[in-house]
């Protein structure tokens, strides 16, 4: 991997597919954002009914799992949403990024600002936030550690209790003018989470804990090693072809993850909407050096390269 290098290459690069062609496949669109939001949340009303009406029987461990993975699976949601391409108007999109932010438990005013920089300084060790706040995995220990989703428990902990008060920690690699927003949506993000909690005592019921945190849960280590395979082993470099994996997988995961899994593509032009980035892709493929077949193709790479 080695230290960061600078290519100069970006400019070229965004030029590979046609101006006209970029301006038709930025267009958001409302059709597809709430097609794609309706489908969704029927698979997690299917899923938390499945899970109750499983409930005693041996049958709700799979069940749990499912639930874990459409919840999960609201990641996509959320940074489709912090990018502002779910739907034509930003007052919609920050609507699904707060909710399914707070579904997976994230401050989604944060992670915009989070992902504005990883964006700005992929795979740039010292700047990259993904990078700082997690690194590489080069270890077992490491990679373990890392798919548990303890560190990410930890610091969504931080970010959930304290941000909302004006706590900064050592959170450097976000502007400083992002702090307003992001104190902001923390305190909405505790005020509906404490709605849960009173409404669940008041109420008596446990339906929350079993249609939401419970699969939330069991789901996180899958959405860690769904997100460990997008810039693993990819160089440390501003080289837009070569320093984010795109991994095609199949169209189940590519629905529910609102079609990141086209991730270099969408490195390279943040602002194509999520339906588009299929045509991206085949503009693109020939450049990328890092496409994989599946995910399980891309893990195999990495557990490889685990000391």
């Amino acid at each position: 991997m080695g230290a960061y290098v600078v290519t100069g290459q970006r400019a070229r690069q965004m030029r590979v597919v046609p101006a006209d062609v970029l301006k038709r496949l930025y267009a958001r669109s409302n059709w597809h954002g709430l097609t794609q939001t309706s489908a969704h949340v029927l698979l997690l009303v299917a899923g938390g009914w499945l899970v109750l009406a499983t409930r005693g029987t041996w049958w709700v461990l799979p069940a749990l799992l499912m639930q874990g993975i459409f919840v999960n699976a609201l990641f996509g949601a959320m940074h489709e949403s912090v990018h502002y391409g779910s739907f034509k108007t930003r007052r919609a999109c920050d609507l699904l990024a707060f909710f399914s932010g707070a579904a997976i438990l994230n401050n989604a005013g944060f992670y915009r600002h989070f992902h504005l920089a990883h964006h700005r300084y992929t795979q740039d060790p010292d700047r990259d936030p993904e990078l700082i706040t997690s690194g590489t995995p080069r270890t077992w220990k490491n990679y373990l550690f890392r798919i548990s989703a303890i560190p990410f428990l930890m610091l969504r902990g931080r970010d959930i209790l304290l941000f909302p008060f004006g706590y900064r920690g050592d959170v450097t690699y976000i502007h400083p003018s992002a702090w307003g927003q992001v104190r902001r949506w923390g305190r909405w993000l505790l005020a509906l989470y404490a709605v849960l909690l009173a409404g669940s005592i008041a109420l008596h019921t446990d339906v929350v804990l079993w249609v939401w945190f419970i699969p939330l849960l069991i789901g996180l280590p899958l959405l860690r090693l769904y997100l460990l395979c997008e810039h693993t082993l990819c160089p440390n470099s501003d080289d837009g072809f070569a320093n984010t994996r795109t991994t095609l997988s199949n169209p189940i995961v590519r629905f529910l993850m609102w079609n990141l899994p086209y991730h270099a593509e969408h490195h390279l032009f943040p602002n194509i909407a999520f339906h588009n980035l299929p045509e991206a892709h085949r503009h693109l493929r020939p450049h990328l050096r890092h496409v994989a077949e599946g995910y399980i193709q891309v893990q195999a790479e990495i557990l490889r390269s685990l000391a």
